[in-house]
């Protein structure tokens, strides 16, 4: 049982509630959701007493993960975070949570492991659920065909799955796609909408900034696939761009006084995953506190924009040159596909979904296998589900 979205519930977990409409960011979006969380919280603790589970496993997520955390461990209940949340980049002094109310960390990223351990927390690097995602997904050929037939360059443009990111980013993404067909008159471009209202929305911005796009909801996979190159919004679609060995530009804007704060905070170079892998991770890209509003960096494979300013020119300069020049673009895919062999994700679900049942079955069982006393039941399709957000 527990707190997701369809794709979970499928997979055969029973949902407490869907989160999945309350996925926000930033710092004042999530104070309007308090009273929502509250009732959540209050609604996990009752089946906490009442059902008495042989584990809690948080995926991501960390603001109300923090909180379940906590009671689950009150009340001597063994807490596992898969995925867990970025402290090595955003606001370190959370290690101390995880410290204190998490019993074991599943990392995604190689370098988590050990940034946690060097920190008195025990962790283990199982590899990132995203490329069995992508392995297993299912692209409809007829599209892909119809892409990819055409030998004209394709953008494709991803603006987030969240309301949030779409408002904040896709007007911003569509000025790109205008610029760069007066640059390129025989570009063609193509939106990859999370939802269907957001897909509605993209189309209308569309018309009014005179950028002919095709707009598709649900087509995500067929349009990287298909793609020349990409601009998407920072997230973990940058993994996905990866996957693909697709060379792409990240963009994600926030306001004036976000984009203040974020400069003081942030502790790492790169807020893009594929940079972060690309330069060694966390450690090696971190800044010292001194340098914490130094420009961002020129040297990221993904050329990344975290920004309140209008940067259409300097976006529009870099994917040009993709878009044009076969033999740069071939050079950008060449290191994505030397990065993603390197990683070695594939089966990073099953391994993480292993690892648990063997954990939950030793206090029962001398042998590490599956315990047939145990009431643990673990989906691994709901790892899967959660870890992608639903």
């Amino acid at each position: 049982m527990g707190f997701g979205g369809a794709r979970m519930a499928q997979a055969g977990c029973h949902l407490l509630a869907d989160l999945t409409s309350h996925a926000v960011m930033g710092f004042l979006r999530p104070i309007v959701q308090l009273h929502h969380f509250y009732r959540f919280y209050r609604q996990a603790i009752a089946e906490m007493e009442h059902h008495r589970p042989d584990a809690v496993v948080l995926i991501d997520y960390p603001g109300f993960n923090w909180h379940l955390a906590r009671a689950a461990k009150s009340r001597g209940i063994p807490v596992f975070f898969y995925g867990p949340p970025q402290i090595w980049a955003w606001a370190r002094w959370r290690v101390r949570k995880m410290r204190r109310w998490v019993d074991h960390a599943l990392c995604w990223l190689p370098f988590e492991q050990h940034w946690l351990a060097a920190r008195g927390c025990s962790a283990t690097y199982v590899g990132h659920p995203f490329f069995d995602e992508c392995a297993t997904a299912v692209r409809d050929p007829g599209l892909v065909t119809q892409l990819t037939a055409d030998p004209r360059p394709l953008l494709t443009i991803l603006p987030g799955s969240r309301d949030q990111e779409v408002h904040a980013n896709g007007r911003s993404m569509l000025k790109v796609a205008a610029r760069l067909r007066q640059q390129i008159p025989n570009l063609r471009v193509a939106v990859a909408a999370f939802r269907p209202h957001q897909a509605e929305l993209m189309k209308g911005w569309a018309h009014q900034l005179d950028a002919p796009a095709l707009v598709l909801a649900g087509k995500t996979p067929e349009l990287i696939h298909s793609a020349t190159c990409c601009l998407a919004v920072s997230g973990s679609v940058s993994l996905e761009l990866l996957y693909h060995e697709k060379p792409s530009v990240i963009l994600y804007r926030i306001s004036p006084l976000a984009a203040r704060i974020e400069r003081f905070v942030r502790r790492v170079k790169y807020i893009t995953l594929v940079n972060l892998l690309y330069h060694g991770g966390a450690q090696a890209a971190e800044i010292a506190p001194e340098d914490a509003t130094t420009p961002p960096p020129t040297d990221a494979l993904f050329p990344e924009f975290l920004t309140a300013r209008d940067v259409t020119a300097e976006i529009c300069r870099r994917l040009a040159i993709w878009l044009t020049d076969a033999e740069e673009r071939e050079r950008v895919v060449a290191v994505l596909r030397e990065l993603k062999r390197s990683l070695g994700w594939e089966g990073a679900v099953d391994r993480a979904a292993d690892w648990l049942v063997r954990q939950l079955a030793r206090p029962q069982c001398e042998s590490p296998e599956i315990c047939p006393h145990s009431s643990f039941a673990l989906h691994k399709s709901a790892m899967a589900a959660g870890s992608r957000g639903g």
